[in-house]
């Protein structure tokens, strides 16, 4: 793949390179897709191989990540990923993309939507690439809390209305479990907000992190998603309660009329 190039300020050729990302609901246990990639590196973080002038980047949290990859050999690559990776691998998935320009002599920073460097090292191409798959992650799961956020409304709304639940208790008690592990899965995502270990190499690389990082917003994201997450733990906790009070009453009033009847037949025979 050819990387685009255009002339900066001061005359010197910058290069654009693309990162593109596919986020997809399953987790991937990166060994196990070592088959599909023999010419893989595996590390305990990721999976890693060049392509042409580029990379391909897979994370176990369920994300590939190309960076100067042609649009054909990229899809050559999602194939086999999908012919090798989990079973049933989901056809819906998050897609991002995100251009780094390569500009000799020019500081670096955020600028016109895309991050600028001096040189874009191989270090500094996996923190791009791992930055750009954490915030597509991170939108699969900003969707996924807020259909359980919209769930857990219109129980909350039923509640409201009715001044009770349904004395159908299992499926509210399936809701809530789908809800605690996806609450788990999300925490398990702060991990990945950790400074990656490349950052700590120089001042540069650290300040590509920290800019990068500001630039997806995915402290507050992930502040945003936690705290809607307790919301709607709070809310399901209550739900299950007045929905057991229920039953308790239901049951105690069954066995006030198990008692009445037997008096009463006790009564009768006499």
């Amino acid at each position: 793949m050819e990387v685009a190039q255009k002339e900066t300020g001061g005359g010197a050729a910058a290069k654009v390179h693309q990162f593109y990302a596919v986020a997809f609901e399953q987790n991937f246990v990166l060994r196990q897709l070592a088959p599909a990639f023999p010419e893989a590196r595996i590390t305990a973080h990721d999976l890693f191989f060049p392509v042409d002038s580029g990379a391909v980047y897979i994370y176990p949290f369920g994300a590939l990540v190309t960076y100067d990859v042609a649009s054909e050999k990229r899809d050559e690559i999602l194939a086999r990923l999908r012919r090798f990776g989990p079973s049933q691998l989901t056809t819906q998935v998050i897609r991002e993309d995100y251009a780094v320009i390569e500009a000799p002599g020019q500081p670096i920073g955020i600028s016109d939507g895309g991050l600028r460097v001096d040189r874009l090292t191989p270090a500094r191409a996996g923190i791009v690439a791992l930055t750009v798959a954490q915030s597509a992650a991170m939108e699969y799961y900003e969707r996924l809390v807020e259909q359980l956020f919209a769930r857990t409304g219109s129980l909350v709304e039923r509640l409201e209305k009715h001044g009770s639940v349904s004395y159908l208790i299992r499926p509210l008690n399936r809701f809530i479990g789908e809800a605690i592990a996806t609450r788990s899965e999300v925490l398990l995502v702060l991990h990945l907000l950790d400074k990656p270990d490349a950052a700590w190499e120089d001042a540069a690389m650290d300040r590509i992190y920290d800019d990068l990082r500001a630039e997806f917003d995915l402290v507050d994201r992930y502040a945003a998603l936690e705290s809607k997450l307790r919301s709607i733990q709070e809310a399901l906790q209550l739900l299950l309660e007045v929905g057991r009070d229920r039953r308790l009453v239901g049951l105690e009033l069954a066995i006030v009329v198990l008692i009445v009847a037997e008096i009463v037949l006790a009564y009768l025979k006499f």
